[in-house]
């Protein structure tokens, strides 16, 4: 593979959202807002999980996991978005941007994966109720836990560790609010054909099997309690409704961006900042807004700290 000409990059170029002045305050007051938020909402959640002992329960120890995982995503891409929105010069070193794709990618890993245990979970609680203490004990879920983190490390790894070592030269123009792994390797001055095929392997067809894996296991739910009790089916549905919106807001995003990389899909701002500040609120809302156990939980801590 022939290097193409240029100079050596050192750092990249976020064009982020240009335009007028009055266009980037407006962007960077209503980002750094649902930011606070998101980080406030997510902390709220999970010292309530871990303070409340009527949240002592696997669903809500797998919710403040999942808190966990969205404040850190947020994290990664957001504060470095908001910060550019007024700077002149919207810059990211080369190793930062590295930084921002690893923990990116180790983090939307890890969230897959807890996704999928969550379903499951719902699955036990819902079809075997009887035996739920039993199945989700405390030593198992702390594997689950731990084996989502396992499986985001070795998402992230898995491309990382092949990207780490390109060389960029020349054009150093990324298209985007953050460092996106397959606008990066096009930036590559050698050919990355096969990288980005990998890429498509690796994240895109990831998300996607993940997303109808999760879509079909609720549908068995569902099945499986309509076939058993004829009034269970709303309350199923009561049950499983705030679950299924937050894999929709998580993989729909996700899956256009990584299962389409290299089309115009890639460049879309509007789905970057729905993946990365939109969907970290959006868990803690509907998790709370929808859950009278959660909101009850929150009164009485609020009211003991006053």
């Amino acid at each position: 593979m022939d290097h193409k000409n240029g100079s050596v990059v050192t750092e990249f170029i976020l064009l982020g959202f240009s335009g007028q002045w009055e266009l980037q305050i407006f962007f960077f007051v209503t980002f750094s807002l649902i930011y606070g938020a998101t980080v406030v909402g997510n902390i709220l959640i999970m010292v309530t999980v871990t303070v409340s002992s009527a949240l002592h329960s696997p669903m809500y120890f797998l919710l403040g996991n999942l808190s966990l995982l969205d404040m850190c995503l947020s994290t990664v891409t957001t504060p470095k978005m908001i910060t550019d929105l007024l700077a002149e010069h919207k810059t990211i070193s080369l190793w930062g941007c590295m930084t921002q794709m690893f923990f990116m990618h180790l983090f939307g890993g890890a969230e897959m994966t807890l996704l999928i245990i969550m379903a499951f979970d719902r699955y036990v609680a819902i079809c075997k109720p009887l035996h739920y203490r039993t199945i989700m004990s405390h030593k198992l879920l702390n594997r689950f836990v731990i084996l989502s983190w396992i499986i985001g490390f070795i998402h992230t790894m898995s491309q990382m560790i092949l990207t780490v070592n390109l060389p960029f030269c020349g054009n150093n123009v990324v298209d985007n609010i953050f460092c996106d792994l397959p606008l990066v390797i096009k930036l590559a001055c050698v050919e990355t054909y096969t990288l980005e095929l990998f890429v498509i392997a690796d994240s895109g067809l990831l998300s996607f099997i993940c997303f109808i894996l999760l879509l079909v296991s609720y549908t068995a739910i569902l099945v499986t309690v309509q076939q058993r009790t004829s009034g269970g089916l709303s309350k199923a549905l009561s049950t499983l409704s705030a679950h299924i919106i937050v894999v929709t807001l998580f993989f729909g995003p996700c899956v256009f961006i990584y299962g389409w990389p290299f089309s115009g899909f890639a460049s879309n701002k509007t789905l970057a900042v729905f993946y990365t500040v939109i969907t970290p609120l959006m868990n803690p809302i509907i998790y709370t807004l929808r859950n009278q156990k959660m909101q009850g939980a929150m009164r009485k801590l609020w009211f003991q700290s006053c």
